[in-house]
C-alpha cells in the first residue's frame, strides 16, 4: 500500500467545502500548493467542547498537564483543527489518524500505520493560530501577535545576524518591534521546516534586505545547504507577523 497521499487543491479557491470550515478556523492563504489556515484561540466553551472530542487519550493527557487555562485552550483548539483538516485532507477517519516524530521532534501523519506525504505545521500566540498543510515537502509556519517586548534588545541580540541587528537597532518605537517581528517568524519558519526548530542557531544565516524591508516573498538557501531551495513568505497584517517557508520547486520562480 502506497503512503497516504493529501489533495489541497481546492482549500484556496472560492467555494471552500464546508468540512474544511470549523468554528474556529478558516482558510487564510495560499502559497503555491500550501493551504494557511488561521484559527481563532479566543475563549469560548462551546469550540473547545467541541474541540475536545477530537483529541486521543494521549492528547487528552498531555492538554491536562497544563498549567494555564490559556495554553491548554490553545493546544486544543490547534490540535483538534489540525486533526480535522487532515482528515479531510486524507479522506481519513480521526479513528485511523496518529502522528509520529522525526529526529529532532517535528510530527509527522499517520493512516492506519502507513506515514503520509502531507507536511504540517502549527504555531500560535495569543489568540492567533496558524496552520500550514502541504501536499508533499516540508512546510514551517510562525506567528507572533504584534505586542510589545520588554527584552526585544536581548532577543535582537541573540537570534539575529549582524546586519539584521544593526537594522532593529536603528529603527525606533513601533517599526523597531514590527522589523523584528517580522524578522524573527521569518527565521522561526525556515528553522521548523528544516525542522531543527531551536537545535539551529538563528543568528548563523539572515533574512535578505528584500525581505525585511517589505518583499513578499523570494527564495532562500542556508548557507550551509547551498543545494536545497526555499520558498519563503512574509504573511504579515496589522494583528500579527506570520512567515511561511517550504521547500520550492524552482521551475515556478
Amino acid at each position: 500500500m502506497g503512503r497516504p497521499k493529501a489533495s489541497l487543491g481546492f482549500i484556496g479557491t472560492v467555494n471552500v467545502p464546508p468540512d474544511l470550515i470549523g468554528d474556529w478556523w478558516q482558510p487564510f492563504s495560499t502559497r503555491d500548493e500550501v493551504v494557511v489556515v488561521h484559527v481563532d484561540l479566543a475563549c469560548d466553551a462551546a469550540n473547545e467542547q467541541h474541540a475536545w472530542a477530537w483529541l486521543d487519550a494521549l492528547e487528552r493527557h498531555r492538554a491536562g498537564r497544563f498549567q494555564h487555562d490559556g495554553a491548554r485552550r490553545r493546544y486544543v483548539l490547534c490540535r483538534a483543527a489540525l486533526r480535522s483538516l487532515l482528515c479531510s485532507s486524507l479522506s481519513c477517519r480521526n479513528q485511523q489518524l496518529a502522528f509520529g516524530a522525526a529526529e529532532h521532534g517535528k510530527p509527522f501523519a499517520v493512516v492506519d500505520g502507513e506515514r503520509a506525504t502531507i507536511g504540517f505545521n502549527v504555531s500560535h500566540s495569543g489568540r492567533q493560530g496558524l496552520i500550514a498543510l502541504a501536499p508533499e515537502g516540508q512546510v514551517g509556519i510562525d506567528v507572533e501577535e504584534r505586542l510589545p517586548l520588554g527584552n526585544l534588545d536581548l532577543l535582537a541580540a541573540a537570534v539575529l545576524g549582524p546586519n539584521e541587528r544593526a537594522e532593529v537597532m536603528a529603527a525606533s518605537g513601533t517599526e523597531k518591534l514590527r522589523l523584528f517581528l517580522d524578522v524573527w517568524t521569518m527565521k522561526e519558519a525556515l528553522t521548523k521546516a528544516h525542522g531543527m526548530g531551536l537545535s539551529m542557531d538563528a543568528s548563523g544565516f539572515e533574512i535578505s534586505p528584500q525581505l525585511r524591508r517589505g518583499s513578499d516573498s523570494e527564495v532562500f538557501r542556508f548557507p550551509n545547504m547551498p543545494d536545497v531551495t526555499w520558498r519563503l513568505d512574509n504573511l504579515g497584517t496589522d494583528r500579527f507577523a506570520a512567515a511561511l517557508a517550504h521547500t520550492a520547486d524552482t521551475r515556478r520562480w
